[in-house]
């Protein structure tokens, strides 16, 4: 029997969240999932989203809220958090923006325990039509180049916020991490030494109802830092085995 926590990180997301959470939940019992938990955790809103999750925690009795008190905004340290205080061992993360469909959730989990994976990535397709700004497009092809062209090409879309993946691969790279931005799947993925068995599937990424994209200058930079850090330790790391 399958056991699954999903863990989504939010900012400001409190009109999506109240429509998010049921989505999720009817999955849930189409599945008849029962080792199943819902963690969201909270960026420090300054919206209704703690007043709407806990509102929500009395009819969802599996759904959780931890909230970071830090100034500073970072998805990524939501996602550790989130994977620390996960009870189960196969992690789905997801955004809280309703731009991914909770529909796909069955068909991860199918190719994640049929094919024994370590990692299933819901992969956008950029040769369709895809619901982002020209400018979030034009990053995320951009950046989705230069990480395959430096680290390796291991998914077509290493950008992707949405996957499911075995806890322990987490647990067993975590000093490795890069730790910090947007963009947890890359670090997971080019984090690990071991080779990973992982399946794309395509899914079509809707468009955001609500609310405002959380991408900027300052979360690309970080995006860059990430890769050059992660290149030069690959860098010393086949040195080193080498010698």
């Amino acid at each position: 029997m399958i056991e699954l926590t999903i863990v989504i990180p939010v900012l400001n997301e409190a009109k999506n969240i109240s429509l998010l959470i049921p989505k999720i939940d009817q999955i849930r019992k189409n599945l008849k999932l029962k080792k199943f938990e819902i963690l969201l955790v909270d960026d420090n809103s300054n919206d209704s989203t703690e007043f709407v999750v806990r509102g929500l925690k009395k009819k969802y009795r599996n759904l959780n809220l931890f909230i970071r008190k830090n100034k500073q905004k970072d998805l990524s340290k939501s996602c550790i958090l989130g994977f620390n205080k996960a009870i189960y061992k196969n992690i789905l993360v997801m955004d809280g923006d309703l731009q991914h469909h909770p529909k796909y959730i069955p068909k991860m989990l199918k190719v994640f325990i049929g094919k024994k994976c370590d990692i299933v990535i819901a992969t956008r397709d950029f040769q369709k039509k895809v619901e982002l700004s020209f400018l979030r497009k034009t990053f995320s092809k951009m950046l989705i180049v230069i990480i395959n062209a430096f680290l390796g090409n291991k998914t077509k879309d290493p950008m992707s916020g949405f996957f499911i993946f075995k806890k322990k691969i987490f647990f067993e790279n975590r000093k490795k991490m890069y730790g910090k931005g947007y963009k947890i799947l890359a670090d997971l993925i080019y984090s690990s030494k071991k080779k990973l068995i992982m399946k794309d599937i395509t899914i079509n990424f809707d468009r955001r109802i609500k609310g405002k994209s959380k991408m900027n200058f300052k979360i690309l930079v970080i995006l860059i830092n990430f890769i050059i850090e992660k290149y030069i330790k690959s860098i010393k790391y086949h040195l080193n085995k080498n010698n």
